[in-house]
């Protein structure tokens, strides 16, 4: 594809296909999952055709094994309408005996797993992609690499060009790629729109991504309520039950907690809500550590269309801009995250530590990140809290950190303190 921007799950697809017999590529509606896995692809099959649709979902329940011939890899689009082609595909694996055989899309996990067999365990490698990061978008000019901070540079002097309204207009859009290669702001705006709107669906509720997540019609109304007060607690370990409280107080109406549950989990099947888990290191002295995961959705333009919030709002309200700039800089932290084989955590204690971010890879190395909007009190703020975390550390039975940052939003220029904490501009960031 001529006009295709490359992504960081590029080379991550690639070396799933060397190293396994099939990949399953998911994440939400609209992120780029088909697109991207066509560029590897030698031949296609799309479950969800609107002409040969029906055709390949009466194969795939009768002759599955028709629909995987074809050129290597084989893409089978929407694998999920079928979830009897997992098996098919695992058994085809198992019998070629060779590798980048196969690459499974999907924006939903199955609503049953009745008709699998087989986990796909060493045959079926999976890969979460998400909306595009600044640095794929092109919003970030990627002058600062994440994996470079984990040798601990001792002077970074890059330049962010992305400006305060400019950020607010990225943290409104979100990284939809349709949004990012949509002419005018307005119409890329739109955009969130149009996602928020298929996810909660029409007045009977029937054709809502929701809905088919689990084929449990619901409410759209009742959805909306639910996702404005997600938004609310966005970047916070909220229970089921302050939710629950927030809806009475704010909605006027309210669901059962139980309901409030199963909302959660049908978003979390089509890749709208994803939590961040909990960190859990060794500290020097006995101290509880808070396991509740933290709340956030896939891309804060989900949040910012829930509640029809403009790039102008936040620019008038920038306690609101820097909870939502927050959303977009975990996205961002965890799509470089994903590049360096490593995850994104959070760390809260019961003292009231809180540590935003703590990018862990698989070899043990660690970096601690606080996420803040800009200014001089707020920079000083954040540091603060990961010397804090840092000194609570017990480094006879784990690393040090290999570096403190504190990710901002608004700032013209990456540095690092005197005190070792760098200070990097969202808009210098990448992998």
């Amino acid at each position: 594809m001529d006009n295709y921007r490359p992504r960081i799950c590029d080379q991550l697809l690639a070396e799933l296909l060397d190293a396994c017999g099939s990949v399953l590529v998911e994440g939400s509606k609209w992120c780029g999952k088909t697109t991207t896995a066509e560029q590897a692809a030698g031949s296609i099959i799309y479950m969800a055709d609107p002409e040969d649709g029906e055709r390949n979902v009466q194969l795939a329940r009768t002759s599955p094994k028709y629909l995987l011939e074809g050129e290597t890899p084989r893409l089978i689009d929407e694998w999920q309408v079928v979830p009897k082609l997992w098996d098919a595909v695992r058994f085809e694996v198992d019998h070629r005996r060779k590798l980048g055989q196969f690459i499974l899309t999907g924006s939903a996990v199955p609503a049953s797993r009745d008709e699998i067999i087989h986990t796909g365990t060493g045959r079926i490698a999976s890969l979460l992609m998400r909306p595009m990061s600044l640095w794929e978008s092109g919003d970030s000019n990627g002058s600062v690499s994440l994996e470079s901070l984990f040798d601990a540079p001792e002077q970074l002097t890059p330049k962010s060009a992305l400006g305060i309204e400019d950020l607010a207009f990225v943290v409104c859009r979100g990284g939809w790629p349709m949004a990012i290669t949509t002419k005018s702001r307005k119409s890329a705006l739109k955009q969130a729109t149009i996602f928020y709107d298929g996810v909660v669906g029409k007045a009977d509720g029937g054709g809502s991504d929701i809905s088919r997540a689990d084929g449990v019609v619901r409410n759209p109304e009742l959805v909306k309520l639910l996702m404005r007060s997600l938004s609310r607690h966005q970047g916070t370990q909220a229970s089921v039950a302050t939710i629950y409280k927030d809806m009475v107080a704010n909605e006027g109406t309210s669901l059962s907690e139980d309901t409030i549950t199963s909302y959660i989990k049908a978003l979390k099947r089509i890749f709208v809500v994803e939590n961040m888990p909990a960190w859990n290191p060794n500290l020097r002295s006995k101290t509880a550590i808070r396991t509740s995961d933290t709340l956030y959705f896939v891309d804060s333009s989900i949040a910012i269309a829930a509640l029809r919030i403009s790039p102008q709002d936040l620019l008038n309200d920038l306690n609101t801009f820097g909870l939502f700039y927050e959303t977009m800089a975990v996205r961002d932290l965890r799509v470089y995250t994903d590049a360096l084989d490593g995850q994104v955590y959070h760390y809260r204690d019961k003292n009231g530590l809180e540590c935003d971010a703590v990018v862990h890879l698989a070899n043990g190395k660690y970096g601690l990140v606080e996420i803040k909007l800009g200014g001089e009190d707020l920079i000083e703020e954040g540091a603060s809290v990961l010397k804090q975390l840092a000194g609570k550390i017990d480094t006879t039975k784990m690393r040090n950190p290999s570096f403190m940052m504190v990710l901002v939003g608004i700032g013209n220029y990456a540095y690092r303190r005197e005190d070792g904490v760098f200070v990097v501009p969202i808009g210098c960031l990448k992998n």
